[in-house]
């Protein structure tokens, strides 16, 4: 029984398993700035850690949200900038400003489609089943506005990727967070305190980040809106929740900021300030956010008005793959025809008529035919002309060129009294001597051997220069010597080692 029971809960699918997975998902595209940092290239990326800086940059991007606005590009690489300055003091503003823009651009995932990552995980289905499923996401989106202005927003990923958390309740959160902030207070933990109170107001910011999502959703359509349950729900929990919020922080405002005036340690006074900065954000966003709560009524009623009176929507496209080619290929020739047929009957555009009117009907009517056979005539047969590359060498020259350079063994003669005979007959002969007399200079002796060849022209440098009206460079002392195969060393035929050496 009890491996039954194992081997059943193995079968079961878990929830609290995929979460983690997607909070591990979440971080990954982090963890790739740190591995992929050497492909900056110019800049020596080694000394900043670039893990540190996107979770500075969704820090900035987060706290500069509104409903309206966002984040500006250039103001977040500016700051981010600052602090990549205090992990590489060595390097120049300029190198800092360059891995600040690339940071952000990778946290925006610049250079792809969507601009949103993807990550493959597990689950396990009701009936026990494991499965891969594609889990997209995004960290920082770009939203314009009328005005064309465009400014970064944060997701609830990358919300979630700050706080350490995943598809956690928003309502939950938020109080356990507060209520935290007010036992790290009350024991006089300030360090903790200022951790609890950035949770908090990143939670603040996902709240009304849910409700902006509803209310663009209902501008853009509000069928797509349950604003018969499920908003109206949605509303008054929210104003609940934040009257009872308010209450709370008001009261830790005023705890921390006595602390704040009766602290004797600059530090402490420090980090108490910094609470009541972040406490006061949190209530001036709150503030906020209850002041679009109060205006989501009037919004939804505006639009259904102007939606209701623009005319009927338009018809969606076709996804010609998903909705035609895929249910198609499973189905037989003869009953794939006649929905093939009615998609290119209404997909395919009308084509205009040859005669629109009847005089032009008259006229081709009236034009006389051509008589046509029923071939089109001899066809000519096409002549090919061979366009093989003429030699540029001809087989004259290149024996007017080996006879000039059949020297006789130990006989020497320098190359500019062997270029002016070539002269005489022609370039080309000139060309050919020339090109011999330099693969001379370093002649390949071994091949030379196994080939049998009886002698070798070789050719050693002197002083001078080469005596030619075309042609410079050094002169040259050619001669041809003999050569001895290796089984005939023994025999003295006059031909020495020093002698070859010379």
């Amino acid at each position: 029984m009890p491996d039954e029971t194992a081997e059943s809960s193995v079968n079961m699918p878990d929830d609290g398993l995929i979460r983690r997975v997607k909070a591990l998902a979440c971080t990954a595209p982090l963890q790739a700035l740190e591995a992929n940092k050497g492909s900056l290239g110019r800049v020596d990326a080694s000394p900043y850690q670039m893990v540190e800086l996107a979770l500075h940059s969704i820090d900035q991007v987060a706290m500069a949200m509104d409903f309206d606005t966002g984040a500006e590009h250039a103001k977040v690489t500016e700051q981010v900038s600052h602090f990549a300055a205090l992990q590489a003091p060595q390097h120049r503003d300029q190198q800092h400003r360059e891995v600040a823009e690339w940071v952000l651009n990778k946290l925006i995932n610049i250079g792809t489609i969507d601009r949103g990552f993807t990550w493959q995980y597990g689950r396990i289905d009701a009936e026990g089943v494991y499965g891969r499923y594609d889990f997209d996401f995004k960290l920082l989106v770009e939203h314009s506005t009328p005005d064309g202005r465009v400014f970064l927003r944060v997701t609830d990923e990358a919300i979630n990727v700050l706080v350490g958390a995943l598809d956690t309740d928003v309502e939950s959160a938020q109080v356990a967070a507060e209520h935290k902030l007010e036992y790290l207070i009350k024991r006089r933990r300030l360090e903790d305190a200022k951790l609890a109170a950035e949770q908090a107001r990143y939670r603040t910011v996902q709240y009304g980040e849910y409700l902006r999502q509803y209310l663009e959703a209902t501008r853009r359509d509000v069928r797509t809106v349950d604003w018969e349950s499920e908003v109206p729900k949605l509303l008054e929990d929210a104003l609940e929740h934040i009257e009872g919020r308010y209450r709370h922080e008001d009261a830790i405002l005023s705890n921390i900021t006595t602390h704040r005036d009766e602290a004797r340690d600059p530090r402490r006074k420090q980090q108490a300030a910094e609470l009541v900065d972040i406490v006061r954000d949190c209530i001036r966003r709150h503030m906020q956010l209850q002041n679009r709560l109060q205006g989501a009524g009037a919004l939804f009623r505006t639009e259904q008005d102007r939606q209701q009176f623009s005319g009927p929507p338009q018809r969606a496209a076709i996804d010609v793959f998903k909705q035609l080619l895929m249910p198609l290929l499973g189905m037989g020739a003869g009953a794939a025809m006649a929905p093939v047929a009615d998609f290119f009957r209404c997909g395919v555009p009308p084509v205009a008529p040859t005669v629109t009117s009847m005089d032009a009907l008259v006229g081709r009517l009236l034009t006389v035919r051509s008589d046509r056979g029923a071939y089109a005539g001899v066809v000519p047969v096409p002549v090919f002309e061979g366009s093989a590359e003429v030699p540029r060498f001809t087989e004259e020259d290149q024996r007017l060129a080996g006879k000039l350079l059949d020297l006789g063994v130990d006989e020497s003669r320098t190359l500019s009294a062997l270029l002016a005979e070539a002269r005489e007959y022609g370039p080309a002969v000139e060309r050919l001597v020339l090109h011999d007399a330099v693969h001379a200079f370093s002649p390949a002796v071994s091949e030379a051997l196994l080939r049998g060849d009886p002698s070798l022209l070789i050719g050693v440098p002197i002083s001078g220069e080469l005596d030619s009206p075309a042609l410079g460079g050094d002169e040259f002392l050619l001669s041809r010597v003999r050569l001895q195969a290796p089984e005939d060393e023994s025999r003295d035929d006059g031909f020495r080692d020093e002698e070859f050496d010379e």
